[in-house]
C-alpha cells in the first residue's frame, strides 16, 4: 500500500497546492469516517495484532503511534484515525477565536528532504465548533483510539490575557477529550512562545490544573490529563526550566517536539517563514526526548514526534525515552497507513501477548 501511494497517489497530490491536496485528504477521510462498518473492519486489519497496550496517564492505547495535531483540526475525520492503525489521535490547534489563519500561500513542500515548512497560523473555526462537532460524534467513547485536543492562543487576544483565552477553550472542549495538549510553542502566532518562560507557563499551566482538578472532584472521577507540548528550539536550560513548571503543576506528559525555526541540513536556501517540519527535525527531536527523559529518569510520559517517516526513525524516537510517538508529515510523505508499519516495528519494544 505504501509503495502505490508513493508511486501513484502522492505524485496526483504532489502536482496540487498543498493546502489545496490537504483539503482533500480532510474531505476523502471525513467521508471514511462515517463509515462506522468500514472502519471497524480496517481497523480489525490495520491494527497490528498481539501488540500489548500501552498504558499511560490513566489511557490504554493500542500501540505507540498517533496523528500528531495540525492534520485534523476541525475534528472531521478523527474517527478514521484507528481505521488507517493509529493509536491515537490529537485535534487541533483550537482556539478560543475562530481565525482563518495567515495569508495563502502557507504550506510548502521540500520532497528531497522529506519536509515541509508551514505557517498556518492556528486556522480553525474556534472553540465552540470544534465542541459542538465532537458533541455530536462523540456520544460514545468505547472502542475508539483515545482522542487529545490541541489547544492554542488566539492571534487576536494579547499576551497578558492568553491565560483566560486559553480557560474558555478547555472549559468548551475538556469534556469531549481523553487528554489535553497545551499548545505554546508553534512559531506561527507571534508572542506564542514566551509562555514557554517560566513566570508565564506557571500562570497559565496553575490555573488550568486548578480548574480540572476541581472539574472532576465536582464530577467524581479523575482529572483529564494535561500535556504541554513544547519547541525544538529551546535550550537545554529552557527546558530543565520548563520541567520544573511541569513537576509543580503535576502535568501529565510532554509532547516533544512542535515545529523549528532553524534550516538544519543546509535548508537555509528555502527562504519561506514558517515552522519545518519532517525529517530534518528527527535529529534535535530525538536529543530534546532523550534531555527530559534523562532529567526526569524516564518518569515523565514522553510523546515524541517530529520527522518520523520509517521504522528507524521511530526506533530511534522511542529508544531516546519516549512513550508514544506521533507523525503528520510522515504521512504526507509515505502515505496513509504508514501508522500500521511503524506500530508493527515497534511491537517488539513495548512488548507482544504471548
Amino acid at each position: 500500500m505504501g509503495f502505490y501511494y508513493e508511486k501513484v497517489v502522492r505524485p496526483i497530490l504532489f502536482r496540487l497546492d498543498p493546502e489545496k491536496a490537504h483539503d482533500l485528504g480532510v474531505t476523502a477521510l471525513d467521508y471514511l469516517g462515517r463509515m462506522t462498518g468500514l472502519c471497524r473492519l480496517m481497523e480489525r486489519f490495520n491494527q497490528p495484532a498481539r501488540t500489548r497496550p500501552i498504558e499511560l496517564f490513566g489511557l490504554r492505547f493500542p500501540n505507540a503511534v498517533g496523528l500528531a495535531a495540525g492534520m485534523d483540526k476541525e475534528a472531521k475525520f478523527w474517527r478514521a484515525a484507528a481505521a488507517l492503525g493509529f493509536g491515537h489521535v490529537e485535534i487541533g490547534t483550537v482556539t478560543r477565536h475562530r481565525q482563518p489563519g495567515n495569508d495563502r500561500p502557507r504550506v510548502f513542500r521540500i520532497p528531497e528532504h522529506g519536509a515541509l515548512i508551514n505557517r498556518m497560523g492556528f486556522n480553525n473555526e474556534g472553540c465552540e465548533a470544534v465542541a459542538k462537532r465532537l458533541r455530536a460524534t462523540r456520544r460514545s467513547r468505547k472502542g475508539y483510539i483515545p482522542v487529545g485536543v490541541n489547544i492554542g492562543k488566539s492571534r487576536i487576544v494579547p499576551l497578558d490575557q492568553a491565560v483566560e483565552d486559553y480557560v474558555e477553550s478547555f472549559n468548551a472542549l475538556v469534556d469531549f477529550a481523553d487528554y489535553v495538549a497545551i499548545n505554546v510553542s508553534s512559531p506561527n502566532t507571534p508572542g506564542l512562545r514566551e509562555l514557554q518562560g517560566r513566570e508565564n507557563l506557571n500562570s497559565l499551566l496553575g490555573e488550568l490544573t486548578r480548574l480540572n482538578r476541581n472539574r472532576a472532584r465536582k464530577l467524581g472521577h479523575r482529572p483529564t490529563p494535561i500535556l504541554l507540548k513544547i519547541s525544538p528550539d529551546l535550550d537545554f536550560r529552557q527546558i530543565d526550566e520548563i520541567l520544573g513548571v511541569v513537576a509543580e503543576q503535576e502535568i501529565d506528559g510532554v509532547i516533544a517536539t512542535n515545529t523549528t525555526i532553524t534550516r538544519p541540513g543546509g535548508l537555509a536556501r528555502f527562504g519561506e517563514a514558517g515552522g519545518l517540519s519532517g525529517r530534518p527535525l528527527l535529529a534535535r527531536s530525538v536529543e530534546v526526548v532523550n534531555f527530559i527523559s534523562r532529567a526526569t529518569a524516564g518518569k515523565l510520559p514522553i510523546i515524541g514526534t517530529g520527522g518520523i517517516d520509517s521504522p528507524a526513525a521511530a526506533g530511534a524516537m522511542v529508544d531516546a525515552g519516549a512513550h508514544l510517538i506521533q507523525i503528520y508529515t510522515g504521512m504526507v510523505f509515505r502515505g496513509p497507513f504508514i501508522a500500521k508499519t511503524l506500530a508493527r516495528a515497534l511491537a517488539p519494544r513495548h512488548g507482544e501477548w504471548i
